[in-house]
């Protein structure tokens, strides 16, 4: 298993984390699984053509309602644990030969949703027999 971090400049952000994952990825095929140990963050997969994060993340704020949350510690972020919880904090990709297996436009991102923040991810590979 191994780890990385994430430093995140904004409240919410997409970053690009494609590199750092295949840089991580040790020989072999299977399946990679990341998981961001986070209940605000999120991970999937986009095309990042310029404006699309920015499209994304009117979106997500667009899908929340506004409701008198209950959350006890800050009613205020509750819709960044619904939307994490929404998106998912877990990936898993196919690898071949150490890469990834990603469509053409595809790239692995972390969304953020409360930040900024240090976040951490974790990456194994289930090696195929």
């Amino acid at each position: 298993m191994r780890r990385f971090k994430v430093a995140t400049q904004r409240k919410r952000e997409i970053l690009d984390i494609t590199e750092q994952v295949e840089e991580l990825l040790p020989e072999g095929s299977g399946l990679c699984c990341l998981n961001v140990l986070h209940t605000t963050a999120a991970l999937t997969t986009a095309d990042l053509d310029p404006g699309t994060d920015l499209d994304m993340l009117d979106a997500f704020e667009a899908m929340m309602p506004k409701l008198p949350y209950r959350h006890p510690h800050n009613p205020g972020h509750v819709p960044d644990h619904v939307l994490s919880s929404l998106i998912g904090t877990a990936l898993t990709l196919p690898v071949q030969s150490g890469s990834l297996i990603l469509g053409t436009w595809q790239r692995v991102i972390l969304v953020e949703l409360d930040g900024p923040r240090e976040r951490e991810v974790v990456l194994q590979l289930l090696r195929s027999s």
